[in-house]
Order: C-alpha cells, then sequence, then structure tokens
C-alpha cells in the first residue's frame, strides 16, 4: 500500500526534498539583509548580545529551583499563581511530570520560568541586558521576549498566555495530535512523507482533512512535524521509505503551528486587545515573519496567526547571524529558561556564534 501511494502521487512524481538551508548563501544572504541591517551590531559586536527565550517542550520537573535564590523571583511565581488561580511554583519544583506537560499548565510555567531566568541574568551579568539589541522566543517564548523588551506587562502576558494556554489545550482534545521532531538525511523525501500520511488517513481513517506538515524549519538535518496522531504514527512507522533516519515525539498535546489550532485563534485574538502594548525598547524578531514585531495594525494578526503557522526559526537565526566573510565577531547570546534547545539549534546553524552562547540555567 504504501508503494502504491509513492507511485500514485502526482504531487510528487519526480520529487526532490529542498530544505531552506540548500539555498545559495549570496540568495539567503540577500534576502535577509534588508531586515538585518538595524539588528545586526556593526560597532564591536562582542559588546552587543541578543537573549532568546524557549517554548513549549522545554520544561522539566525541578525549574525554576536554581532561580529561586535571586531577588524577586519567589515573588514573581507567587504573583504569577495568584493569576494562574494554582501554585505555579510546586508544580515547577515537585510536578508530577504528567501535570507539567499539559499544555494549559506548561505554557505558563516555561513563560513564567523564562522571565524568572532574567532576573539571575541581571545578578550575574546585568551588561548582557544592557547591551541587548535583539530579543527573539520560540513559540511561547515570544511572550517572555516581549515582556523582555517592555511591550507589555509581565501581568498583561501572563493573563494572554493562560488563556493561549486554555484555548490551545481545548483544541488539542478536539483531535487527536502532537509534534515530532525528524533526524533526516540529505536524500529524505520528508514533503512525499507527510502528503503520503495525508493519503493513509483519508483512505484508512476517513479523515477529510488530515493535516501533516512540516510545522518548524530548524536546520538541514533535523526538521519539526506536527498533525492527527495517525498521521504521525504513519510516518514513524515507515520512516525507513522515506529516508528518515529517526523520530522522536515532542512532549507536547497538540499539533501546534497548524490548521488544527484554528480554534484558539478568537480567545488568543480578544485577550490581546485588553491589554495594553507598548513601542519594544529594542527589536523583537516575529515568529511568524522573521521581521520585526511592530507595535501596529498588524501586531495582533501576527501573534495569533503564530498558533497556526509555522515557526520561523531559522530565518532569525540566519536574520541575526548572518555575516560577510570578513567579519567574523559575533554578540553574546543569552536564552533565558529551561533547558537549551535553541543554544542547541545555534551550535548545528553557526558553531562559531555558538562560542559566545550562554544559557541561564533555571
Amino acid at each position: 500500500m504504501l508503494d502504491d501511494m509513492i507511485i500514485n502521487s502526482d504531487k510528487d512524481k519526480g520529487f526532490v526534498e529542498t530544505f531552506s538551508s540548500d539555498v545559495d548563501d549570496n540568495q539567503k544572504s540577500k534576502e535577509h539583509e534588508k531586515h538585518s541591517q538595524i539588528i545586526r551590531p556593526e560597532i564591536d559586536p562582542e559588546t552587543k548580545s541578543f537573549t532568546f527565550f524557549p517554548g513549549q517542550g522545554s520544561q522539566f520537573v525541578g525549574m525554576g529551583k536554581q532561580l529561586l535564590p535571586f531577588p524577586g523571583v519567589k515573588g514573581l511565581y507567587d504573583h504569577a499563581s495568584e493569576i494562574l488561580k494554582y501554585d505555579l511554583l510546586k508544580l515547577c519544583l515537585y510536578g508530577p511530570k504528567s501535570e507539567l506537560d499539559k499544555t494549559i499548565h506548561c505554557q505558563p510555567a516555561v513563560f513564567v520560568t523564562s522571565v524568572a531566568a532574567i532576573e539571575r541574568l541581571k545578578e550575574e551579568n546585568f551588561q548582557g541586558i544592557e547591551n541587548t539589541v535583539a530579543t527573539a522566543g520560540y513559540s511561547v517564548g515570544e511572550f517572555a521576549a516581549m515582556v523582555f523588551a517592555g511591550m507589555m506587562s509581565f501581568e498583561d502576558a501572563l493573563s494572554v498566555v493562560k488563556v493561549r494556554a486554555q484555548a490551545m489545550q481545548r483544541a488539542s482534545e478536539e483531535t487527536p495530535s502532537g509534534m515530532m521532531t525528524v533526524f533526516c538525511f540529505w536524500g529524505t523525501k520528508l514533503n512525499l512523507a507527510t502528503e503520503a500520511a495525508k493519503q493513509y488517513c483519508k483512505e484508512q481513517h476517513h479523515i477529510e482533512d488530515p493535516v501533516c506538515r512540516i510545522a518548524s524549519y530548524l536546520f538541514p538535518e533535523v526538521k519539526v512535524i506536527a498533525g492527527h496522531e495517525e498521521a504521525l504514527d504513519f510516518i514513524e512507522k515507515n520512516k525507513k521509505d522515506f529516508g528518515i533516519r529517526s523520530c522522536k515525539r515532542i512532549p507536547v498535546s497538540g499539533a501546534f503551528h497548524t490548521p488544527l489550532m484554528d480554534s484558539a485563534r478568537k480567545p488568543v485574538s480578544n485577550a490581546l486587545r485588553r491589554i495594553e502594548i507598548h513601542r519594544p525598547k529594542f527589536p523583537i524578531l516575529s515568529n511568524v515573519t522573521s521581521n520585526r514585531l511592530q507595535n501596529n495594525a498588524n501586531f495582533h494578526k501576527t501573534v495569533v496567526n503564530q498558533l497556526v503557522r509555522p515557526v520561523k526559526w531559522e530565518q532569525i537565526m540566519s536574520t541575526l547571524f548572518t555575516r560577510d566573510k570578513n567579519k567574523s565577531a559575533f554578540p553574546y547570546t543569552y536564552e533565558c529558561g529551561p533547558g537549551n534547545q535553541l543554544g542547541i539549534f545555534l551550535d548545528k546553524m553557526n558553531n562559531k556564534a555558538f562560542k559566545n552562547y550562554r544559557n541561564i540555567q533555571v
């Protein structure tokens, strides 16, 4: 049956997978130069810094423990607990993991822990904050980036994250779905795998509009796909037929950044319209566009569209870290929040820039 799908798929005859990283370096440089000139520090870059914030999936039981000795951190968790109506710090420190991993709890936990990590960075390297020239956050991490840049208050951001988590939890329960990291070879036919999975879901499970697509573009050998559970199971079971090296499920409860999250858009939009938005102190690079997130008429639409659009993290990294060959110096890069996945991505994409990377332990 799998062979028939591959042979009979008109859409994929003659298919050759082309990753974004295969594009000519000069072309990539031109595409990003317009948006990069005001972000890349041209003068003494080693005295400048970028600060990143992780997303859902980076959580772990015990996070926040290393932050508690720093001023303001305990109060931050206490204030968050008042807004959320449950003991967030207790959940972060002691779990159980099954509860922490739930979208409704995980997103606020990752957000608050990431903002709390800023307090540690303030104490240990205040210049790292003072010298920030750009920031970005992966998925829910974008809200931590907006707080860091002064675009919205902690309380307002948490109120939106709370609604976002609840809405995405409901969307996940409506349709069993998830996300999966796929480890590829250069010859991997990932697009063909997703099309075959769609056809399988239609024929075997009578799903009229199955969603299984590449949700995030990271670097050539590692991709993230998201969709119906049946589609992910199909790809994992038949990975060798598509030249996939291995698959690993991400500990999230839904197909985030796909149309399966569409029902979450309205609640998040309503929540955003109730809060005050300010002009950021420095550029925030958007997950949706990989360009600057502006306080303008498109702000609400861009942030809400993040729910159903792929995260353009590779493009963000390219915007920030692409350099002319004769310019080898890079700013310091700080990752504030649980885990070090964004640092791993940076190492894969630009190991020279990674030499100035620092993970703020939580």
